[in-house]
C-alpha cells in the first residue's frame, strides 16, 4: 500500500518535471518571437511592422503562457480553446512574416521557430490532463504569470475597451502587484515584510485568471459589436462547432461547474494557515464560506441581484472588489515600511503608485457602494455612517493627485485615504455577514460611528496640512432673470435639506445657512427700489449662483474637495457679510419711494392701432354671438368678455362689432380705451370720458373725472371697450364710475388673463377666442397678399399650405402675408417662404414675440418655469395632467405648502397658465386631460429658456437634454463616458433617452453614476443590468421611466427614496412590487404595464411591519390581482389612492358562490378606477350558471371614472354601479350583460353620470327611464353591434350634448331620430350626432 502510494507520488513528481521542461521549451519559443517581434521594429529595409497585429501576436502568446500555467484548474473547453489559440498564433505570425522581406524571417530563422512553438504548444496543451494543483506557485512561476495577465489586461483595456473605465483599473492592479511582486523577486524588499501578503497574490492572480478565460469565450452579442476587427479566426472556429454540442458548451460557459469551482477553491484553500492571517483575510474579502467556494459567496448576493450575473461587468466589478484590497496592501506595506526607501526601483513603484491608485480606489469605492445597496437596506443600522464615509473619500479620491495638494504630502494622505477604505471595506463585510447570518448588528453600529469623528479629523487636516488654500475667484450670475434664479434656487436648497441623501449629509449644515441667509435678503432685495441698489443686487445674485454651483459641484464631486474645505465656507462668510449689510437698508430707503420689485421685467404696451383699412376675416359665429349679447339680452349692465392667447385676434374682434352699424345706431354713447399696463386711472377714466362727452379739452387737476363720467353715462345706453385688461384691481377702478342703470348698457372686455374675465363676468359667460380654422386663415393671408383679386391657381396649393402651417394664429398669418404681400408672386419664392417659414417668425421677433413676451412677464416667478418646461416637449405635442404634474414636481417647479398637498399645488399652477391664456387645455369629458402650447409661445418658450439656462447642453450648467437618436447620443457621448473625472453633464437635472435603436448605444462603456444630480431620468430603451445598479446609486432621483427585464424590484431601489413617480415597462414578465416598494416612501405615481404586490403563483403569506404605509401615493396601476387574504390588507396601507388600474384574474370565492372582487370602499380618495376581468377556461366551481351571479362590489363613494373590462355583468352588479351618487364618468367594454338586456328601473338612477360608453357590449335591448341619466352630456357606441336601437327616452335628457356612434352605422336612424325630438322639445340644435374622428353625421 505504501509502496503503491510512493509509486503515485513519484509518477505525479515526474509528471511535475515534464510539464515544466514543456512549459519551459514554450517559453523558450515564445521569448525568440518576442524578440524578432522587438528587433523587426529596428530594421531599416523592411516594410512597416503591423502595429495591432503584433499586440495581437503578443496578447494571444500571453494567453497561452497565462493558461498553460492554470491548467490545473479544470477551465472549460481548456482544449478547444487552446488550439484555437494555437492555431491563431501561427496565422498571425505567419501574417507577419508575409509583410516583411524574405531574408528578415530567414536571418532569424523563424519559420524553424514556429515549428517549435506549434509543437511546444500541442504538447503542454496535450500535458494538461496530467497536471495537478500545487498550494504555491515558485516565486519566478508566480512573476511570468502576473506578467502575462498584466500584458491580457492592458491589451484589453487599450484596444478592445478603451472606453471601460473598469478594464483600466484591472490593467493597473495586474500591474502595480506584478511590478511589487518583482521588487520582491529582485531583492529590493526583504521577504519578511510581504511574507504573509504573498498567498493573496497568487489567489488574485488565479480569480484574475478565471474571470479572464470566462471574458473571452463569453459569447456576448455586445462584445461582437465593440471592436469587429477584434473577431478572429477563434469565433469562425467556435460557429463550426456541431449545433447541439455548441448550446451544450455554452450553457456550461455561462457559469462554471461547481464541482470543478469546489476543486479549485480547495486548492486554494490548501495554503498555509499561517500565511492566511486574520488581517490578511479581511482585505481579500474572505471570510470562511469565500476559502470554501467563491461561487456560493457569489450567490449568497441577494436574490434580486440573480440577472447580473450574466453580465460581464457585474463579474468584473465583482472581481475589483475582490482584488483591489490586495492593491491595498500593497500600498500600506510601500508607507509603513518602504517610505525612506533609498532604491531607484522602489521610489519608482512608488510614484506610479501614486498615480495609479486613486482612480482605483474610486472605481472599488464606487462598487462597494453599488454592492453594498443589493445586500444591505438603507435603513440598516450603521449603513449610512458608512456611506457617508465613502461619499467623503470619494470626493477626496476623485481630486487626487491636483496641484493643489502639496506634493511632498500626496502619499500620507493616500495612506490615510486607503486605510480608511479597508476600514470601511471591512464594517461592509461584517454588516453583510451580520444581516446574512441574522445576527445582531449592534457591534457592528458602534464601530461606524467613530467614522464622524475621523471625518471631522481628516477635513481639518486637509485644510492645514495637505491643501493649498485656492486663490479667491468670482463667478458672475450668467442669466437675465434674477428672481426666476432665486425661486429656483429656493426650492433646489429646500429639496435638498429634505432629500436626506448620503452626500448632503457632508454639508447639510452649510446647505441650510446658505438658503436661510439668502432667503432673508432675497425678502429685503425684493421691495426695494431697483435703480438704488442694483449693484448690491448684482453682488447677491452672483454670490447665490456661486453657492449654488459650489454646493452642486460638491454633491457630483467636480473639484468637491476645494470647494468643501474653501469655497463653501467662504462663501458662507460672504453672505453673512451681505446679510449684515442689507439689514440696516430699511432706514436708509427714503420714506416717500414706493416699492418697485427688483429686477421687473414688466414692460409698458403701445396702444394699438385701430386703423379703418385693417382687413378682418372670420370669426363670424362669435361675431353674430357678441352682437346679439350686446343687442338683447337684459336690461341691466352686461360684461361681454373675450380671452384668448396673445396674438389671437381679441381686439380685431371687439373692434370689428365696435364698428358693425347695428352697435353705433343702437347705443347712445361709445367710448374704446386701450389700458397701458403702466396705466393712470385718471387719465383713462378722461380719455373715456372725452370719447362719451366728444370732447377733447383737457380736465383741470382738481376735477373728479370719476364723478363727471357717472353723471355723463347716466340714464344713457352706454357701450364701453376696455382692451387688454391685466388684473381685476384694474377693473375695479375702471369700472366704478360706470352707472348699473336698466339700460341695456355693456362693457366689452379683451383680456389674456380668464381670472380677469371671471371677476368681471355679471350674465354672459366669458369667451374664449379659438384659432382660426384652415379655411380662415387661408382667406386673411389671401386678402392681405392680393387685395380684391383672387390667388393664381399656381400658387393656391402652396399658399393654403402656408396658411396652414401659421396654426390659426391671426398675428402670424398677417405677419406671413406681410412678407409674401411684398414679394413676387412666383410659386419658387411662395416656396422659399413655406419651406423657411419659422425663420421668418423668428426674423420678426420684435413684433411677434414682444406679444407674447409681455403676458410672460406678467407670470409671477413660480410659473415662469412651468411654463418654459414645455418647451422640452416637441411643438404640437399634447401632455396628460398626470405626467405633467409627475415631471414639475421631479423638476423641482413645484413648492412645498403646509397648508395644501403637491397635487393641489399643481392644479392651482396649471390653472393659472391656463388663465393667462398661454396653455392650452384639452379637458373633453371621457378623455384624458391634456395641455399643450401653441407653436409660437413653444419658440418664444424655448428661446427664453436657454436664456435662463434651463436647457441646451452648450450652457455652462444645463439643466436638460433629451437624446432622440444615434446621431444626437454620438454628440454627448461625453455624458456617459466612464474614462473621463469630469463630465460637462454633472449638473445635469433631467435627461431623455428615447428609442429602441439606441439599446446598443447605451453599452457597457456608457455610465449614469455621476449624473449625481439627476431629478429626471427616462429611458426608452432595455436597461441592462449593470445600469440598473447604477440608476439606483442616483438617489436625488425624482422621476424615473425604464424599460427593464426583472422579475422583482431589486433590493437597490430601496435607495431611492426620494423617488415620486416610478414607470417601468417591463418585458416577459410581471414586477413583483414587494417588500421592496415600502422603501419608496415619497413615491406618488407607479405604472407598470404588468405588476402585482406579490408573486401571483406563490402561496406564502405576506409580512408586513404594521406601521407600514404608502400615504403619498396617488397613482397606480396595472396591477394584477387574484384572491388573496392579503390584498385587502396592503390596500389599506395606500390610503391615499386616486387612480387605480387592476386587472383582476379570475377567482371563484366558494364562501359566497360569487366571482371575488376586493373590497375597496375603505379607499376613500379613490375617484378612477379601471378593471379588466381575465377569465380563464373553465371558472373555478365548475358551474355554468356563474356568469348570471352579481359581483359583490365594494366601491368607494368617492368614484368618478370607473371602467370595467370583459365583465359578466347582471342588472344587479349594473345597480350597485348605479348607486354611486359621485360617479361622472362610465365605460363598459367587452361586457357581457346577463340576457342581453338591461332595464333600469326608477332605482337605477345615475344622478351626476356625464359620459356613458359602451364599447362592443352584449346588449340587444335597452329599456332606460325618464330620470336614469338625468346629468348626462355625452353618450358613445362603439360596435354595439347587437343593440337594436338606443332608447328614444335620451331625447328627454335636456343636458345630452353628443350622441357618438363608432362602427354602429345601424343605429344612426334611432340616433337622428332622438335628435330631431330633442330639437323640437328644446329649439335650437344643440344635440350632436357625431361619428369616428368626430365628424358630425347627417341624413
Amino acid at each position: 500500500m505504501e509502496k503503491r502510494k510512493d509509486n503515485e507520488g513519484e509518477i505525479e513528481k515526474e509528471e511535475a518535471n515534464n510539464s515544466l521542461v514543456l512549459f519551459s521549451a514554450l517559453r523558450k519559443d515564445i521569448a525568440n518571437v518576442l524578440d524578432f517581434l522587438e528587433r523587426l521594429k529596428n530594421e531599416e529595409n523592411q516594410k512597416a511592422l503591423d502595429v495591432d497585429q503584433a499586440e495581437k501576436l503578443k496578447s494571444e502568446l500571453a494567453f497561452i503562457c497565462t493558461y498553460v500555467q492554470l491548467s490545473y484548474s479544470n477551465l472549460k473547453l481548456f482544449e478547444y480553446v487552446m488550439t484555437a489559440k494555437g492555431q491563431k498564433v501561427e496565422n498571425l505570425l505567419l501574417s507577419i512574416l508575409h509583410y516583411v522581406e524574405n531574408n528578415v524571417g530567414g536571418i532569424y530563422d523563424m519559420h524553424h521557430v514556429l515549428a517549435s512553438l506549434r509543437e511546444n504548444i500541442n504538447h503542454c496543451i496535450s500535458s494538461h490532463h496530467r497536471s495537478k494543483s500545487s498550494a504555491t506557485m515558485l516565486e519566478e512561476q508566480l512573476n511570468f504569470l502576473l506578467l502575462n495577465l498584466h500584458h491580457i489586461s492592458k491589451f484589453l483595456a487599450e484596444h478592445k475597451f478603451p472606453l471601460v473605465t473598469q478594464y483600466e483599473i484591472l490593467q493597473n492592479v495586474c500591474g502595480n502587484v506584478r511590478d511589487f511582486h518583482g521588487l520582491i523577486v529582485n531583492g529590493c524588499i526583504e521577504h519578511e515584510i510581504v511574507e504573509y501578503v504573498l498567498p493573496q497574490f497568487q489567489l488574485m492572480a488565479e480569480r484574475v485568471g478565471h474571470f479572464l478565460w470566462e471574458d473571452h469565450i463569453d459569447e456576448d452579442s455586445q462584445l461582437s459589436k465593440l471592436d469587429e476587427n477584434d473577431q478572429t479566426d477563434e469565433n469562425a472556429q467556435l460557429s463550426e462547432l456541431d449545433e447541439n454540442d455548441q448550446t451544450d458548451e455554452n450553457a456550461q460557459l455561462s457559469e462554471l461547474d461547481e464541482d470543478d469551482q469546489t476543486d479549485e477553491d480547495s486548492q486554494l484553500s490548501e495554503l498555509d494557515e499561517d500565511d492566511q492571517t486574520d488581517e490578511d483575510s479581511q482585505l481579500c474579502e474572505l471570510d470562511e464560506d469565500d476559502q470554501t467556494d467563491e461561487n456560493t459567496q457569489l450567490s449568497e448576493l441577494d436574490e434580486d441581484d440573480q440577472n447580473d450575473k450574466t453580465s460581464r461587468l457585474f463579474k468584473l466589478a465583482h472581481l475589483l472588489l475582490k482584488i483591489i484590497p490586495t492593491e491595498l496592501e500593497v500600498m500600506h506595506i510601500c508607507y509603513t515600511n518602504l517610505k525612506a526607501s533609498t532604491s531607484a526601483e522602489v521610489g519608482h513603484f512608488i510614484k506610479k503608485l501614486l498615480e495609479t491608485s486613486p482612480d482605483m480606489l474610486r472605481e472599488y469605492l464606487i462598487h462597494l457602494q453599488e454592492h453594498m445597496v443589493t445586500v444591505i437596506t438603507p435603513s440598516t443600522s450603521g449603513a449610512r455612517n458608512i456611506h457617508v464615509m465613502m461619499e467623503f473619500l470619494l470626493i477626496i479620491l476623485s481630486d487626487m493627485p491636483k496641484d493643489f495638494i502639496h506634493h511632498d504630502k500626496l502619499f500620507d494622505l493616500l495612506a490615510r485615504v486607503g486605510a480608511l477604505t479597508k476600514e470601511v471595506s471591512t464594517l461592509v463585510r461584517d454588516l453583510e455577514e451580520k444581516l446574512r447570518n441574522k445576527e445582531g448588528t449592534d457591534e457592528t453600529n458602534r464601530a461606524t460611528l467613530d467614522l464622524q469623528e475621523n471625518i471631522e479629523l481628516l477635513k481639518r487636516d486637509l485644510k492645514h496640512v495637505y491643501l493649498k488654500a485656492p486663490n479667491s475667484s468670482q463667478c458672475r450670475f450668467p442669466m437675465s432673470d434674477g428672481p426666476l434664479f432665486m425661486h429656483l434656487l429656493h426650492i433646489h436648497l429646500n429639496d435638498l435639506l429634505d432629500s436626506n441623501a448620503y452626500s448632503i449629509a457632508l454639508i447639510k449644515e452649510e446647505i441650510g445657512m446658505v438658503k436661510e441667509d439668502l432667503e432673508s435678503i432675497r425678502s429685503v432685495l425684493m421691495n426695494i427700489e431697483q435703480e438704488l441698489y442694483k449693484d448690491l443686487w448684482a453682488r447677491v445674485l452672483d454670490l447665490a449662483y456661486e453657492a449654488k454651483d459650489v454646493i452642486d459641484s460638491v454633491i457630483v464631486r467636480d473639484n468637491g474637495l476645494l470647494h468643501l474645505i474653501f469655497s463653501l465656507p467662504n462663501i458662507i462668510k460672504k453672505i453673512k457679510l451681505i446679510k449684515e449689510d442689507i439689514s440696516n437698508l430699511h432706514e436708509k430707503i427714503p420714506k416717500s419711494r414706493g416699492l418697485v420689485v427688483v429686477n421687473s421685467t414688466k414692460k409698458s404696451v403701445e396702444s394699438k392701432s385701430l386703423t379703418t383699412g385693417k382687413i378682418i376675416v372670420g370669426f363670424e359665429e362669435e361675431t353674430n354671438l357678441i352682437l346679439r349679447k350686446l343687442i338683447s339680452g337684459p336690461t341691466d349692465l352686461d360684461v361681454i368678455s373675450i380671452t384668448g392667447m396673445p396674438g389671437s385676434g381679441k381686439t380685431t374682434l371687439a373692434y370689428k362689432v365696435y364698428n358693425d352699424k347695428s352697435i353705433s345706431s343702437h347705443f347712445d354713447l361709445r367710448a374704446w380705451c386701450t389700458i397701458d399696463q403702466g396705466y393712470d386711472e385718471k387719465k383713462l377714466l378722461e380719455k373715456i370720458f372725452n370719447q362719451v362727452s366728444d370732447s377733447d379739452s383737457k380736465l383741470s387737476e382738481n376735477i373728479d373725472v370719476a364723478d363727471k363720467l357717472r353723471k355723463q353715462l347716466y340714464g344713457k345706453r352706454y357701450l364701453i371697450v376696455l382692451d387688454d385688461l391685466w388684473d381685476t384691481a384694474t377693473w375695479d377702478d375702471l369700472t366704478r364710475p360706470f352707472p348699473l342703470v336698466e339700460k341695456g348698457s355693456r362693457i366689452i372686455l379683451t383680456t389674456r388673463k380668464k381670472e380677469v374675465a371671471l371677476h368681471g363676468k355679471l350674465y354672459t359667460d366669458p369667451l374664449n377666442l379659438r384659432v382660426l380654422r384652415r379655411e380662415e386663415s387661408w382667406e386673411l393671408l389671401e386678402k392681405r397678399a392680393f387685395g380684391k383679386e383672387s390667388c393664381p391657381d399656381e400658387l393656391l396649393d402652396v399658399g393654403t399650405e402656408i396658411a396652414e402651417n401659421c396654426k390659426g394664429l391671426p398675428l402670424v398669418v398677417d405677419l406671413i402675408a406681410g412678407v409674401i404681400a411684398g414679394r413676387e408672386k412666383k410659386r419658387s419664392v411662395w416656396l422659399e417662404v413655406l419651406n423657411n417659414l419659422h425663420s421668418f417668425i423668428l426674423k420678426n421677433e420684435v413684433e411677434v414675440m414682444k406679444v407674447i413676451e409681455i403676458s410672460y412677464d406678467h407670470l409671477p416667478d413660480h410659473l415662469k418655469p412651468c411654463l418654459l418646461h414645455f418647451a422640452s416637449r416637441p411643438k404640437d405635442s399634447a401632455t396628460t395632467i398626470f405626467e405633467l404634474e409627475a415631471v414639475w414636481l421631479a423638476e423641482g417647479f413645484v413648492e412645498k405648502t403646509e397648508m395644501k398637498s403637491m397635487e393641489e399645488v399643481v392644479k392651482i399652477y396649471l390653472d393659472d397658465l391656463i388663465s393667462s391664456s398661454l396653455v392650452i387645455c384639452f379637458n373633453e369629458i371621457g378623455d384624458n386631460p391634456t395641455c399643450q402650447i401653441h407653436d409660437l409661445v413653444h419658440d418664444f418658450c424655448l428661446i427664453k429658456a436657454r436664456e435662463e439656462k434651463l436647457f441646451d447642453l452648450s450652457d455652462f450648467l444645463p439643466r436638460q437634454i433629451t437624446i432622440d437618436d444615434e446621431e444626437h447620443f454620438v454628440l454627448n457621448f461625453d455624458l456617459f463616458g466612464s474614462n473621463k473625472k469630469r463630465h460637462s453633464g454633472k449638473h445635469l437635472y433631467s435627461l431623455r433617452i428615447n428609442g429602441d435603436e439606441l439599446d446598443d448605444c447605451l453599452s457597457d462603456a456608457c455610465h449614469l453614476r455621476h449624473l449625481r444630480l439627476l431629478r429626471v431620468l427616462y429611458l426608452d430603451i432595455n436597461v441592462r443590468d449593470s445600469l440598473l445598479n447604477e440608476i439606483c446609486m442616483l438617489n436625488h432621483l425624482r422621476f424615473l421611466f425604464i424599460e427593464t427585464k426583472v422579475e422583482s424590484l431589486p433590493l437597490s431601489f430601496s435607495n431611492l427614496w426620494n423617488l415620486e413617480s416610478l414607470s417601468v415597462y417591463n418585458e416577459e414578465s410581471t414586477l413583483v412590487l414587494l417588500p421592496r416598494i415600502w422603501d419608496l416612501l415619497k413615491l406618488r405615481q407607479l405604472a407598470v404595464n404588468a405588476c402585482s404586490f406579490f408573486d401571483l403563483d406563490a402561496d406564502e403569506s405576506i409580512v408586513i411591519a404594521e406601521d407600514t404605509k404608502l400615504e403619498k401615493l396617488r397613482i397606480l396601476g396595472n396591477l394584477m390581482l387574484s384572491y388573496s387574504k392579503d390584498t385587502e390588507d396592503i390596500f389599506k396601507r395606500l390610503p391615499n389612492l386616486q387612480v387605480l388600474s387592476l386587472e383582476l384574474k379570475e377567482s371563484w370565492d366558494y364562501s359566497t358562490e360569487q366571482y371575488w372582487f376586493p373590497k375597496l370602499d375603505f379607499l376613500t380618495e379613490l375617484e378612477d378606477l379601471t378593471v379588466d376581468f381575465e377569465r380563464s377556461n373553465t371558472n373555478d366551481s365548475g358551474s355554468s350558471a356563474t356568469i348570471n351571479r352579481p359581483w359583490d362590489f365594494h366601491f368607494p363613494s368617492s368614484l368618478k371614472i370607473l371602467s370595467l373590462g370583459e365583465f359578466p355583468l347582471t342588472s344587479d352588479s349594473l345597480s350597485t354601479i348605479a348607486r354611486l351618487l359621485n360617479l361622472e364618468e362610465l365605460t363598459l367594454y367587452y361586457t357581457i350583460i346577463q340576457g342581453e338586456e338591461w332595464k333600469m328601473g326608477e332605482e337605477d338612477t345615475f344622478e351626476n353620470l356625464k359620459y356613458l360608453e359602451l364599447h362592443q357590449v352584449t346588449l340587444a335591448r335597452w329599456e332606460v327611464g325618464e330620470e336614469s341619466f338625468p346629468a348626462l352630456e355625452k353618450l358613445k357606441l362603439r360596435r354595439c353591434h347587437m343593440l337594436e336601437e338606443i332608447p328614444p327616452n335620451f331625447g328627454d335628457i335636456y343636458s345630452l350634448k353628443s350622441i357618438k356612434l363608432v362602427e354602429s352605422p345601424h343605429l344612426e336612424d334611432s340616433a337622428m331620430k332622438i335628435k330631431e325630438y330633442a330639437e323640437d322639445m328644446r329649439g335650437g340644435d344643440e344635440l350632436q350626432i357625431l361619428g369616428r374622428k368626430n365628424i358630425p353625421l347627417f341624413k
